[in-house]
């Protein structure tokens, strides 16, 4: 038996071929839908908190240039979870609220079972932000039921 100082091994087996592309292919689907659900969940909160989401607060919220902005905006246009009013800014269509919604919820049960586990409520909130992109639904029900059982003790 290890001590508990000890460094534990990891496991060095490769899985079959076909799970060891499932394991990347939902990587890269997940990697692919974080810039879109990271959008539009802010959108939501600019849209809650103001009334509107304009481009230049989206940009300066995320740190990053009016045209990559206005990129992927024309993106989720495409994709039918926002729509732009020209000087009026972006407005989410339903499909856009519910997809905020998930991504909110995913987020705050990452958050909580972080907090949960004794991660200080701060790094919780920022790496939440990453790992809500990338859990699955079984874990992250697996996460809810830790901290539900947790405040029921």
């Amino acid at each position: 038996m290890q001590e508990p100082s000890e460094p534990i091994a990891p496991e060095t087996v490769l899985v079959d071929p076909e799970r060891h592309v499932e394991s990347f292919r939902q990587a890269r689907e997940a990697r692919r839908s974080e810039l879109v659900e990271d959008y539009v969940e802010l959108i939501d909160d600019l849209i809650g908190d103001g009334g509107e989401a304009r481009q230049v607060d989206i940009a300066a919220r995320l740190g990053v240039a009016q045209p990559t902005v206005a990129k992927m905006l024309k993106r989720l246009c495409e994709d039918g979870f926002v729509q732009q009013r020209p000087y009026r800014g972006v407005f989410l269509t339903e499909a856009g609220r519910r997809l905020a919604s998930q991504a909110r919820e995913r987020h705050r049960i990452v958050e909580r079972f972080l907090c949960t586990l004794g991660v200080s409520p701060e790094t919780a909130r920022r790496d939440a932000e990453g790992i809500e992109h990338h859990v699955s639904a079984e874990t992250l029900a697996a996460f809810r039921a830790f901290v539900e059982g947790r405040q029921e003790t």
